[in-house]
């Protein structure tokens, strides 16, 4: 099992959508005993706040988010979490909207102090 996520920062490698998660998107994930959440935001998102489990290297959470423009909006994600050789966590997603149509896949990395 890849390390504990609690008090990583991470940031999607690529942009999504415009009024989604992006680059500039930041997570602050907490762990404990099988519980994760996270605070993000960052881009056109203003706040952002997602709770789920972890079983293994798998976590499952629903996320909610206000966007810039003042609508909300929520869904499901499925992800894998991976260590990357530089030591670094990586999670592979598997999303979906559920407050509105779309689905898709991303990937986000742990954000050092050495990174941009």
């Amino acid at each position: 099992m890849a390390r504990s996520l609690d008090g990583l920062v991470l940031a999607p490698v690529v942009d999504q959508a415009p009024g989604q998660v992006g680059t500039r998107t930041r997570f602050t994930y907490h762990e404990k005993d099988g519980e994760i959440w996270a605070e993000y935001a960052g881009g056109d998102v203003v706040r952002g706040h997602l709770v789920g489990t972890r079983e293994g290297d798998r976590l499952d959470f629903r996320y909610v988010q206000l966007k810039r423009d003042g609508t909300t909006s929520s869904g499901h994600c499925v992800s894998t979490v991976a260590e990357l050789p530089d030591g670094r966590v990586r999670l592979a997603e598997t999303w979906e909207w559920e407050s509105q149509d779309g689905a898709g896949t991303s990937v986000v990395e742990q954000v050092t102090e050495h990174a941009p």
